[in-house]
């Protein structure tokens, strides 16, 4: 029990390893981002997000900012733009323009479709036997006309339906 205790207490002030690593106060778990990655993160159904999507601004940039701060009619459309694309990544009609991912996903689907059926080809060519010879035609024509000479269930089966005189099915 003692042993357990002092072990313990030596991992607790050991060397900083994986689980010291991860503890709720390291840098894994703190509220700061690395410099590429943002939180940025809109949608149709969330248009405004929580931060602006450029966070890092170059000189022009930080120049067109302080121009924001002023009065809007003396901003051009061109700079009127690109203060939109700082703050947002998309707008509107390029979050609601269709996408071609339908075309690969179709693709794929043919694609498989394909494959199964070479595969499918493959195993009744190479794996599967013949088939047997009760499932011929002649086989089949054989065994109905054994069964109307032997006369097996006259009253509502297949000798009920044959007239033997004219030796037809009957109408």
């Amino acid at each position: 029990m003692f042993f357990r205790a002092a072990w313990s207490l030596v991992l607790k002030k050991a060397a900083p390893g994986p689980r010291w690593m991860h503890s709720p106060g390291s840098a894994a778990h703190s509220e700061q981002k690395m410099p590429p990655y943002s939180n940025y993160h809109a949608q149709r159904s969330y248009p405004m997000p929580d931060e602006p999507f450029c966070t890092e601004l170059n000189a022009e940039q930080q120049a067109l900012k302080e121009k924001e701060k002023g009065n809007w009619t003396q901003l051009s459309h061109a700079e009127k733009v690109a203060l939109y694309r700082l703050q947002f990544h998309e707008t509107f009609a390029e979050m609601n323009r269709r996408s071609n991912e339908w075309k690969t996903v179709m693709g794929c689907v043919f694609f498989f479709f394909g494959f199964t059926a070479l595969l499918i080809w493959w195993q009744r060519v190479y794996v599967f036997p013949k088939k047997p010879i009760t499932l011929t035609d002649e086989w089949k024509a054989q065994q109905l006309q054994r069964i109307l000479d032997m006369k097996g269930n006259p009253v509502q089966g297949l000798a009920s339906r044959w007239d033997y005189e004219k030796k037809e099915w009957k109408k």
